[in-house]
């Protein structure tokens, strides 16, 4: 009797550290895609001498090193394609990648521009500043591409001197921007306002939602969440700070931090995975519809001469390609 064979049954989801020591010669600051099969992850050497700007495309099955040029650092890569993904970092720099080849875009700014968010081809936004920079850096940042050109937005009331981290919307007409002292920018149409203000005890390093009804903002030992109108505290566990918050589904988010600091919240319940590698400091992470993707370095450390260290981890079935580029 023959017995046919029985493929083996797949690898349950895990995290899979793929690149990390010396693999990249940059940290990797910001991870974005849209789906599996195109993933593109930035960053740099940070002032390091000798360090180029980090980019790199994942096409499902191999890494390929982009070519911005420079050395600047990217700090968020976001778009709405693969023929439409921004990227922003120190100087003020803005790379825009078509699919085939970069644009440089005059950001009218020479601060760091930590966040980009993209809501069609034509409509796209950019936050920066300079931290601790108060009144005197050139803080308050937000810029819009129309489709033409990139130009500084005014907010309301009086300046507050605030550097700007990142922004994200479930639409251009339901926009969030978090940043220094807790703050939080709501986009609401064409109308701005201030929300959650003294409910975060620290920075607010980044924003993403699972939806308008179900937005998250993380910095230091706090997660909060909003229903789209009121903001709370998310009842967690943290014993390192937590810098990225991303989402795959409703109710499916993913936050990472120091010193590997990985927590995921499923069916309710975030479960810790600090213990599991990576144990890098991790800066951000994104949800491919599939996995969750997490990556950092050596983003904190002052600038010297060699090589940083960059982090590139995928949480999910499988495993993915782990040859650098």
């Amino acid at each position: 009797m023959v017995v046919p064979h029985q493929p083996a049954p797949p690898a349950a989801p895990a995290w899979q550290v793929v690149f990390d020591g010396d693999a990249l010669d940059g940290a990797v600051l910001s991870v974005w895609g849209t789906g599996p099969d195109e993933v593109f992850a930035v960053g740099g050497p940070l002032g390091n001498t000798g360090g180029e700007t980090l980019a790199l495309r994942f096409d499902g099955a191999t890494w390929r090193r982009l070519s911005p040029g420079g050395t600047q650092t990217f700090w968020w890569v976001s778009g709405t394609g693969p023929g439409d993904v921004w990227m922003v970092g120190t100087g003020g720099r803005i790379a825009h990648w078509d699919g085939a080849a970069f644009t440089e875009h005059d950001s009218g700014v020479s601060t760091t521009l930590w966040g980009v968010w993209a809501a069609s081809p034509t409509d796209a936004w950019a936050v920066g500043g300079t931290p601790e920079g108060g009144t005197t850096g050139d803080n308050d940042l937000v810029l819009h591409w129309d489709g033409a050109a990139w130009t500084r937005v005014t907010l309301p009331g009086a300046p507050r001197g605030r550097a700007h981290y990142k922004v994200w919307g479930a639409s251009s007409d339901d926009l969030y921007v978090v940043g220094e002292a807790g703050t939080i920018w709501h986009k609401k149409g064409d109308s701005w306002a201030i929300e959650g203000d003294g409910l975060a005890e620290a920075t607010l390093f980044t924003v993403n939602g699972c939806s308008g009804s179900e937005v998250y903002a993380v910095g230091g030992r706090q997660v909060l969440v909003s229903d789209g109108s009121t903001w709370s505290d998310v009842a967690i566990e943290l014993f390192n700070d937590v810098n990225g918050v991303a989402c795959n589904a409703p109710g499916e988010v993913a936050i990472v931090g120091f010193g590997g600091l990985k927590q995921r919240l499923v069916d309710g319940a975030w479960i810790d995975e600090f213990t599991l590698e990576p144990y890098e400091a991790l800066h951000a992470t994104w949800g491919d519809g599939e996995a969750f993707w997490a990556v950092g370095g050596d983003w904190l450390s002052k600038p010297k001469p060699g090589r940083r260290e960059g982090v590139v981890a995928r949480y999910g079935a499988g495993i993915v390609a782990d040859t650098p580029p």
